[in-house]
């Protein structure tokens, strides 16, 4: 049996040549008992709700930690759209979006659904992306970019938030490796289930508390009352005071494993982190004569790239025409050289 591999203190039980972080994350195996632990108690009735509040407590804590800002401006939801979609139900009728042209889409078809109140969305190319941003009520777009690991100008956006555009940053491919102040944006997005280590219908949204006062609970149940377990029933809308007040209710084995991995994330060292990650992906391109771009994920065009990569045992994924590799917390220089090796034979 292949031995288990050891990153940053933690046990994985990943595959060699498993280089599909952009898609699916690979937890740590103390994550992975967490949530195991936690079906065997359901399974064997020893589960019961308030049993799973420690875990929202503890995820939430963690991503706040991440991003960089108070806990009491994160709120829980399943997926990215679903948080989104609460930013973009909120703006006035007329607004004026900018995204980035091709952008994935969950960051996108939330506010492209407001076209019946008049909310207008332009795509734009990824260079003019700030400069436009300026000129515009909101600018929404993803940390780094999940077709090609593009990363987004962030001194340029925070520029267009002095200008008095609302900037919304999707941290999904970004958020667990990149080394990056982002608590000053006026909303930060993330799935849990990519580079954050945790089960997929874990997602987290940082507001501010200027968005924060602009913002409607459109999706208000229970879990979003100001104590869950004391407004579950009757009228009226008792709503938490803080971003708890967009919460949705949480998954709750997806949570197990989320309060496992972010809070273990966020106390390592975030520049180390970055430099192992950024380190093998810029080393990959530059053994295949391509330039250093500073991101954890690897684009390549090519003939049979994906049967040959495939071959050699590289998992990878096929994004925008392109494979897609990435490099997270568990890669080594194993890794690198098997898709060299493929590659270059």
């Amino acid at each position: 049996m292949r031995d288990m591999r050891t990153a940053f203190g933690e046990q994985f039980d990943v595959p060699d040549g498993y280089l599909n972080t952009a898609s699916i994350g690979i937890p740590p195996a103390a994550v992975a008992d967490a949530v195991e632990r936690a079906v065997a108690d359901w399974r064997r009735g020893r589960s019961s709700p308030p049993d799973f509040d420690a875990d929202v407590a503890a995820a939430r804590a963690g991503f706040a930690a991440l991003v960089g800002v108070p806990v009491e401006r994160v709120a829980i939801g399943a997926t990215v759209s679903q948080l989104v979609a609460q930013v973009a139900v909120s703006l006035p009728a007329g607004s004026r979006v900018v995204v980035r042209a091709g952008e994935f889409t969950s960051v996108t078809f939330p506010f492209a659904a407001q076209a019946a109140r008049g909310v207008v969305v332009d795509e734009v190319p990824a260079a003019e992306l700030a400069d436009r941003a300026a000129e515009a009520d909101l600018v929404a777009v993803s940390v780094v970019q999940s077709a090609d690991g593009a990363v987004a100008d962030l001194a340029g956006l925070r520029a267009a938030q002095a200008a008095g555009t609302t900037v919304v940053l999707d941290v999904s491919q970004s958020l667990g490796w990149l080394d990056a102040e982002i608590g000053w944006a006026d909303a930060v997005v993330g799935a849990g289930y990519k580079w954050l280590l945790s089960p997929r219908g874990s997602a987290w949204l940082a507001v501010s508390p200027s968005v924060r006062e602009r913002m409607v609970a459109h999706q208000a149940g229970w879990y979003a009352g100001d104590d869950p377990w004391t407004t579950v029933y009757d009228l009226p809308l008792r709503l938490a005071p803080d971003a708890r007040a967009f919460d949705v209710s949480p998954v709750w084995f997806a949570q197990v494993g989320a309060a496992a991995a972010l809070p273990w994330l966020a106390g390592l060292d975030r520049a180390a982190v970055h430099a192992h990650c950024v380190g093998l992906a810029d080393a990959l391109r530059a053994e295949l004569g391509m330039a250093p771009a500073g991101s954890a994920i690897v684009s390549l065009s090519g003939p049979d790239v994906g049967e040959r990569l495939a071959a050699a045992g590289v998992r990878s994924s096929v994004r925008a025409g392109a494979v897609r590799v990435g490099f997270h917390l568990y890669n080594d220089a194993n890794d690198l050289d098997r898709v060299v090796r493929a590659l270059k034979r």
